[in-house]
């Protein structure tokens, strides 16, 4: 397929676009590399430099004529979201609706969307299972799930089909450590852990250690960037395949909480990583695990990538070799 991936210059973006390449498709990247990085892109690629705020740059790029497009242009702190929502309002919502408008315009009605498990808020049970209520507990789990409604109305309306897919949290860099580009105002755990290991932060800062997890800190199913991007590609060629819609949660169903990672990444990389517990962040659910029975069933998806010590030695892997360790 020719595919057209918006923010495929970003940190799960790239990975997708790897994932693509890997399985024969010709991809194109749509990116303002506002956070994505030229050092991503794939000179085997297309690539369109624009912004999904502006109509007339989504309207060109479908133009050139696409099977399909991956949506993961969106915002993603799910603090900072708390803090501007008319930040997260402007880019995620209007945004996708720009996104949608041209997507439709051009008659490309085929998407994978980066959802999110934010959609759910505070679990009633735990796994997470695709049917659980959803009740954001912050702002960008709002959009997302806004999103999600958009997409569904499309469908109805103009026969878009799509692929939603609730990933838990995204870790891990390429085990094969081609792709290496850093975030560059990294808000995940991980990111910042290795920050603190090569010396570029002072610490961590753990937010809460009164929550009723077995350690007092936030559990969450962390989930290699290498399984999302697989999940992705195997997503698009279902939705062509089947010309089915499709909403999936994406994790392994494990969690691990942030004073395990944190000591995780202190045995695997060797350094003394300091942390201090602050005050919990508003809209942080105590613990996140995803239930993915309908991905494996549907897509035949397993995760391969994200124990911990894959997830934590393939991100040290690409900071080293980012710094020239």
């Amino acid at each position: 397929m020719k595919v057209l991936v918006i923010g495929g210059a970003g940190y799960i973006g790239s990975h997708v676009v790897k994932e693509l390449m890997a399985k024969g498709h010709k991809v194109t990247v749509f990116d303002n590399l506002s956070s994505g990085l030229e050092q991503n892109l794939f000179k085997e690629n297309g690539f369109i430099k624009g912004d999904i705020l502006n109509p007339e740059d989504l309207d060109k790029a479908f133009a050139e004529g696409f099977d399909a497009f991956i949506h993961l242009a969106a915002f993603k702190a799910a603090g900072e979201s708390m803090i501007y929502p008319e930040k997260y309002s402007i880019n995620n919502i209007n945004g996708t609706i720009n996104i949608l408008n041209a997507a439709v315009k051009n008659n490309c009605l085929k998407m994978v969307f980066s959802s999110s498990a934010a959609v759910f808020g505070e679990p009633k049970y735990i796994p997470i299972d695709e049917n659980h209520s959803k009740n954001p507990e912050n702002y960008y789990g709002f959009t997302k799930l806004k999103i999600e409604e958009f997409m569904a109305w499309y469908e109805k309306l103009k026969g878009l089909k799509f692929a939603a897919l609730r990933y838990f949290n995204a870790a891990g860099y390429d085990p094969e450590c081609v792709l290496y580009g850093l975030e560059k105002n990294p808000a995940n755990l991980l990111p910042i852990v290795m920050e603190a290991a090569c010396g570029k932060r002072a610490g961590v800062k753990i937010f809460g250690n009164d929550y009723p997890t077995r350690d007092g800190t936030c559990i969450r199913d962390y989930i290699h960037v290498s399984d999302l991007a697989t999940a992705h590609v195997l997503a698009l060629e279902y939705i062509d395949k089947n010309k089915e819609s499709l909403t999936l949660n994406l994790g392994t169903g494990n969690g691990i909480t942030v004073t395990e990672m944190v000591d995780a990444a202190r045995r695997i990389t060797g350094k003394d990583i300091k942390a201090e517990y602050v005050e919990r962040r508003p809209g942080d659910p105590a613990q996140l695990t995803a239930k993915s029975d309908l991905a494996k069933a549907k897509l035949g998806w397993e995760p391969k990538y994200s124990d911990v010590d894959t997830l934590i030695g393939s991100t040290w892997n690409a900071y080293k070799k980012y710094y020239n360790m």
